[in-house]
């Protein structure tokens, strides 16, 4: 019996090409009186359906540092507002930025396609930028962490550092 390994808009690496595409559909190959599917391929839109074997995942754009068991990942979803000849101009034309924030793949952070469109490399940094917060949190909480058990040994800089961490914070908390 065979699972889904792969899921629908996700990008992969698809190695006998040797190009990025993303998954279209997720194509079960049915046995009559089995009730799961024996095998599962995938069609990324070049000309065959491939094994989950011929694919790699994206790796997400996230560090391993997490905060809180936060997993907030950058994933691709396929542009449907303009085909990607129009687009050629995006970092990755046909796509658009996704952080997922949870545990799903669909939850998270979008940006609307007209702003996209606008200035794509800004919102790429969003996203990277969103998809890193709690990784920022968690360095910020480490600093002042820091500040409060080093006490007057710490030069100015790093005082004003902690006390501007510790303002993010509070404001992010919504205590300021």
């Amino acid at each position: 019996m065979a699972k889904a390994q792969l899921h629908k808009n996700q990008r992969v690496y698809v190695k006998p090409v040797g190009t990025w595409a993303l998954i279209e559909h997720v194509v079960p190959h049915w046995a009559k009186g089995i009730e799961e599917p024996i095998r599962v391929h995938y069609d990324v839109g070049l000309g065959r359906e491939f094994a989950a074997e011929e694919l790699l995942n994206e790796e997400p754009l996230t560090g391993n540092v997490q905060s809180n068991d936060d997993h907030w990942r950058v994933v691709r979803a396929r542009n449907k507002w303009q085909p990607a000849e129009d687009c050629a101009r995006h970092p990755v034309p046909g796509t658009y930025p996704v952080v997922v924030t949870g545990d799903a793949e669909w939850g998270g952070w979008r940006v609307p396609g007209a702003e996209y469109d606008l200035d794509p490399s800004k919102v790429e940094m969003q996203a990277r930028l969103i998809a890193a917060a709690p990784q920022l949190a968690s360095f910020a909480n480490g600093l002042v962490d820091w500040a409060r058990k080093s006490g007057e040994d710490m030069p100015n800089a790093l005082v004003e550092l902690a006390h501007d961490a510790q303002d993010i914070l509070a404001h992010v908390k919504g205590q300021g």
